[in-house]
């Protein structure tokens, strides 16, 4: 089996804002408007201490398992509801090997044990970084403080 580093140097993976590893990997050859693809991919790989910190997308991602261990989507839904999903192989304890997370949600997620979590991560409309919104620890406990524990965990504060 592959480590996380070799999948990183084979796949070309390079740090991503949010945490871990990512590169663009396939990009519809349509356009949805004039500033996005139908479609895009990514390949995303987590390691252990690593997490992917709380973002909110303007477009639907589904999420593929490929390699390594499970992991745990977190999402906090528009009404403040906090949802958790399997992204994994074990499917007789819960686990999935694709999971949708829905526009407008946000959402992190973290490995289940040590190791490392390849994921492939598929947004249509296609991603751009203006679609994009990075949170912070002070904005999401003073909305959702029902949620602190994972929200220390999956988020870093704006001091840092």
């Amino acid at each position: 089996m592959k480590t996380a580093e070799e999948f990183i140097e084979l796949l070309e993976l390079e740090q991503h804002v949010e945490g871990g590893y990512y590169r663009s990997s396939f990009k519809s050859e349509s356009d949805f408007d004039e500033k996005r693809s139908l479609w895009t991919s990514i390949y995303f790989l987590l390691k252990t201490g690593e997490v992917s910190h709380f973002h909110r997308l303007t477009a639907d991602e589904m999420w593929y398992f490929h390699a390594g261990e499970s992991l745990t989507i977190y999402m906090i839904s528009e009404d403040g509801e906090l949802t958790t999903a399997q992204l994994g192989l074990d499917i007789a304890n819960g686990e999935r090997p694709q999971v949708l997370v829905p526009k407008g949600c946000i959402f992190g997620s973290a490995m289940n044990k040590p190791g490392y979590s390849l994921v492939g991560c598929m947004v249509s409309p296609g991603f751009t970084f203006e679609d994009f919104e990075l949170f912070n620890q002070e904005t999401l406990l003073a909305d959702y403080p029902q949620h602190e524990e994972i929200i220390r965990r999956l988020s870093r504060s704006e001091n840092k």
